[in-house]
């Protein structure tokens, strides 16, 4: 790991501890994970939002106005909005899906849950989703929390990580496979 990379999950992890300790403190741990989902999503589906966390080149103040309309838009509670705020002002925000991914991880322990980050191709339905997190919850003895990414090149199948745990039973993996497996019998 890159020094780099272990700054910024240095980073995000104390902002975490942060967050997730006034959320609890507070008793709005629900509130305060719904929001987290909220802006997840923004940062997956909205490239200006996704270019505005990034971006150096912006001042603290757009930043902060930035947050606030985010906040009001969103609906966000007060605390992910004083939140937002806050890592605008520190100019922060570039450690905003790192920090949203390590509350989840904390939130989960704390619910005695573990989480999955389930990939597929295609968005897949709320039965899809409950049938994974109960095969899941099966297999490993314990609640699930699942977390959906879509990645079409996959063509097909699911990627399940679980912790240090992977499963690739992707469409693409097995064509690779099928792809390594045809060379040597040429």
């Amino acid at each position: 790991m890159s020094s780099e990379a272990a700054g910024v999950s240095g980073l995000a992890n104390r902002y975490a501890t942060a967050l997730f300790e006034l959320a609890d403190e507070q008793q709005s741990l629900d509130s305060v994970a719904a929001d987290l989902d909220g802006l997840q999503a923004m940062v997956e589906e909205n490239a200006d939002f996704r270019r505005m966390i990034r971006s150096p080149v912006l001042s603290r103040d757009a930043h902060m106005q930035a947050c606030a309309a985010i906040a009001t838009a969103g609906g966000l509670s007060g605390l992910t909005g004083k939140f937002l705020g806050l890592l605008a002002r520190n100019r922060r925000h570039f450690v905003l899906p790192a920090i949203i991914r390590a509350v989840g991880e904390r939130l989960a322990a704390h619910r005695g849950e573990v989480t999955a980050e389930v990939t597929s191709a295609k968005a897949l339905s709320d039965a899809q989703l409950n049938a994974i997190r109960q095969a899941l919850k099966t297999a490993i003895g314990s609640d699930v929390s699942i977390h959906p990414k879509v990645e079409p090149g996959l063509l097909g199948g699911l990627i399940v990580r679980v912790g240090s745990r992977m499963m690739d039973n992707s469409l693409r993996s097995q064509l690779e496979r099928l792809k390594i497996a045809m060379k040597g019998t040429a």
